[in-house]
């Protein structure tokens, strides 16, 4: 499949990308880390963490879990996008190329990336409307707050994004106390913690470390291949490695592991009944009304953020995957079904929503990797049209992934451990299988500043 490339003609998106200049790049204290960090400080993420495996193998293998989690996110999900990131100053919908081709990396991973960010707009406001309407004491303001918050998000990341990364700045600090307070309330019961009974023989300790891995890495999978576009703002790769480990293994261990903590200390207390997962519910139990409704919001205003780089990563995508279609046009249906996500309450199945995700990016991170390791650690450049090693490792890897999720119906489902990991590990198996037998499409020849980034 190598055939002559030399006449294809590079599609406009590639040939007018330029790095991200050397001079504009910083430290990763500045940039990669607080980022990371900030997507794992958001209260959706770690609040609910416990329902992951701690009434199934105790709190030991809960917390193994959360740091293997950590590892298998940075080292296998973030580490190679971050690297192709840091070396090229490229953007991501022009590194995948070499993986999915000159074409193909238009809608793998470009478009699917913003299509999933719409997603996560909906999980952010359905956990946000929920908050909020939890700490004013307001059921019935929830829809409407569906609605402005969907709105809200989708306006800011079209149009004013500047203005929130300032704000973005200390926001984190209120889920960081929060965690602390919960620490200190609950934490010193945690150590007498026992699973109960009935649920104790459900797989044990292992299926609970499972658990909490795929939880983690479902979660976080789009913010791996994002790190192609995050590490653009990176000097080296030490920058890279200290920016992963900061503000992704220990950021991970940090909050779903005081997280986990406090509601086995909860549990163990008697504070909240062993079915409650949600650190927040524990300590709306101890709190007052008006101090916890003061808890919840402030959880939500933290939250707002995110929203809105999830709108303003979406609206990029189809800026470049759609030039030409208006991007009102394009955020605005994408902000309605992030609503309809959100009313319905289909944004809250995380164990869904979370596995849909890691079986949609698991694979892409996999083919990347080997990418990366089969070119010797370089951006080889795109490769023509839709290369089908990048589509054949994607397609298995995602059928993998899918097989256990809820969103199937329950006669179609087949239960695979880890999922997200697997669809990652069947990912680049495949590619490397590709690659070997030579089922690549043609590297096509760069000049100018993609010519440099392949160096």
């Amino acid at each position: 499949m190598n055939n002559n490339p030399t006449s294809v003609q590079l599609p406009s998106y590639l040939a007018s990308s330029k790095p991200n200049p050397k001079e504009n790049r910083a430290a990763w204290y500045k940039n990669t880390a607080p980022t990371y960090a900030g997507i794992f400080l958001w209260f959706v993420f770690w609040d609910s963490m416990a329902a992951n495996g701690l009434s199934i193998g105790g709190l030991g293998a809960a917390l193994a879990g959360i740091v293997l989690g950590g590892l298998i996110c940075h080292f296998l999900f973030y580490l190679v996008p971050g690297l192709f990131g840091a070396r090229t100053g490229l953007p991501l919908y022009v590194i995948g190329t070499s993986t999915f081709g000159a074409v193909g990396g238009l809608l793998m991973p470009g478009f699917l990336m913003g299509l999933l960010q719409f997603g996560w707009l909906g999980v952010n406001a359905w956990g946000s409307s929920h908050a909020l309407a939890d700490g004013f004491h307001a059921p019935g303001l929830y829809i409407p707050l569906c609605v402005l918050w969907t709105l809200a998000a989708a306006f800011v990341g079209l149009k004013g994004i500047q203005y929130v990364a300032k704000v973005a700045t200390y926001l984190p600090l209120i889920p960081l106390v929060v965690l602390l307070v919960g620490l200190v309330m609950f934490g010193g019961s945690a150590a007498s913690y026992a699973p109960p009974p009935a649920t104790a023989g459900s797989g044990g300790p292992l299926q609970a470390m499972l658990l909490m891995i795929a939880a983690i890495v479902g979660f976080f999978a789009t913010a791996g291949a994002a790190g192609v576009d995050i590490c653009s703002n990176n000097r080296d790769r030490s920058d890279v490695s200290k920016g992963g480990i900061v503000g992704i293994i220990i950021a991970v261990v940090f909050t779903a592991g005081i997280s986990v903590i406090a509601v086995a200390g909860a549990r163990a207390s008697g504070v909240i009944d062993p079915s409650v997962n949600n650190m927040t519910v524990a300590l709306s139990k101890k709190l007052s009304a008006g101090l916890y409704g003061a808890v919840m919001i402030g959880l939500t205003l933290a939250s707002f953020p995110g929203a809105c780089f999830s709108s303003f990563i979406a609206a990029n995508s189809f800026k470049t995957v759609m030039p030409k279609v208006n991007p009102l046009l394009s955020v605005g249906i994408g902000a309605i079904v992030s609503m309809i996500l959100a009313i319905t309450n289909a944004a809250g199945v995380l164990p869904s929503v979370f596995g849909l995700i890691g079986a949609s990016f698991g694979p892409i991170c996999g083919a990347m990797l080997v990418d990366y390791l089969v070119s010797g650690g370089k951006w080889t450049g795109p490769r023509a049209g839709f290369n089908p090693a990048g589509w054949i490792s994607w397609a298995l890897g995602f059928v993998v992934g899918i097989l256990p999720n809820g969103l199937l119906p329950a006669s179609v489902r087949v239960e695979v451990p880890c999922a997200p990991v697997a669809a990652f590990i069947v990912g680049a198996v495949v590619y490397f299988l590709c690659a070997k037998a030579g089922v690549q499409s043609a590297v096509v020849p760069v000049s100018g500043a993609l010519a440099e980034a392949t160096k």
